[in-house]
């Protein structure tokens, strides 16, 4: 005899207002909550499991799109960037779009799919940038290219992802989670040194030297760090005891650092850049466009050196002489752009 299934009431939250990402089933559904969601945003806020693109209409008035060029999106992401490409192409050209993520890319594919862009205007592919030689082997030579080096918001507020030390996690941080060592498996094997270069080089984290040596002596005590809350809670207690230094924004701001740092490492994001710098030229037709919005220190000098070396060598005839950053009003309406910076370049 089959039994029916009991009614799964949706989760209840405390309060008036619902605090973890799965209690955010308003949030989570934006074609059924429009209005929730639009309040989200109008307070500065990005709803959760969404993603608000920062620059959009400065990356739009650079790269010039008409109908009929081609072009990449080379960090697909949520689409949001994508779109608003599709829509100067009116129909008439190609744009390819790619990105690492296998969770958010099948649903980035729908969401567009439903707005009536299919494969006859939109290729979608789930690879790294740095192979961006694979799709110009396809497409040939592209008329504009724009790469987004930020972590997308819907991966940093699932908690499952381990992007965030604001929430209870598995401390993983792959932008891909089917390749590649988890931070959690990556911290099991490695050197102070090792660690503490690691937190300098990749933020810059003043105290890299007592919070690398306080995991690594933790670690080898057989202390599981194998948790987002319980790398914080290390971090917590090793600037608790320096002097100055104990402030809780402090204490944020290192834990912030820190997670960057290890999530550089175990996506090798600086090496995929420097592969995806190298290969643009050979992948923009002459006069092409080519823009890209990055969010830490290291990647900005990583593009900018990079676009002023081809420009002497005569690759590039224009290249940004300063960052573009976001709008004062998209910077007030939404934190995540205040870090932004857009550089750009033409070939020559």
């Amino acid at each position: 005899m089959d039994h029916e299934e009991k009614h799964q009431r949706r989760i209840r939250y405390k309060g008036t207002h619902p605090k973890t990402y799965q209690e955010k089933y308003k949030e989570l559904q934006p074609q059924k909550y429009a209005d929730t969601v639009e309040k989200v945003i109008q307070k500065g806020s990005t709803p959760a499991g969404m993603h608000r693109s920062i620059c959009v209409d400065e990356i739009i008035e650079f790269l010039q799109i008409t109908p009929g060029q081609k072009g990449l999106d080379a960090t697909l992401g949520y689409g949001g960037h994508t779109l608003e490409m599709l829509k100067c192409l009116d129909s008439n050209g190609h744009l390819y779009a790619i990105d690492v993520d296998p969770i958010e890319l099948p649903r980035t594919r729908a969401r567009l799919e439903s707005l009536g862009y299919g494969s006859e205007i939109l290729t979608i592919r789930q690879m790294n940038f740095s192979s961006i030689n694979q799709i110009i082997a396809e497409s040939g030579p592209l008329n504009f290219i724009m790469a987004d080096l930020g972590v997308s918001s819907m991966q940093i507020d699932n908690p499952e992802r381990g992007f965030t030390f604001k929430a209870e996690g598995p401390l993983d941080l792959r932008l891909n989670p089917k390749k590649g060592k988890s931070a959690a498996d990556r911290l099991k094997t490695i050197s102070q040194d090792e660690l503490e270069g690691m937190l300098r080089e990749n933020s810059d984290e003043p105290n890299a030297k007592a919070i690398a040596r306080a995991i690594v002596s933790e670690i080898r005590k057989g202390t599981a760090v194998a948790t987002t809350t319980e790398l914080q809670q290390i971090i917590k207690n090793t600037l608790k005891s320096i002097p100055g230094s104990n402030s809780s924004e402090e204490i944020k701001k290192a834990c912030q650092r820190c997670f960057q740092a290890l999530r550089i490492d175990v996506n090798d994001e600086f090496k995929v850049l420097y592969e995806f710098l190298e290969k643009l030229p050979s992948a923009l037709a002459e006069g092409g466009r080519v823009a890209i919005l990055s969010f830490h220190s290291g990647e900005d000098r990583l593009v900018k050196k990079s676009f002023q070396r081809l420009y002497r060598d005569g690759v590039y005839r224009e290249i940004a002489e300063e960052p573009i950053r976001a709008s004062a009003e998209e910077r007030s309406t939404n934190g995540r752009a205040r870090s932004a910076k857009l550089r750009w370049a033409i070939k020559a």
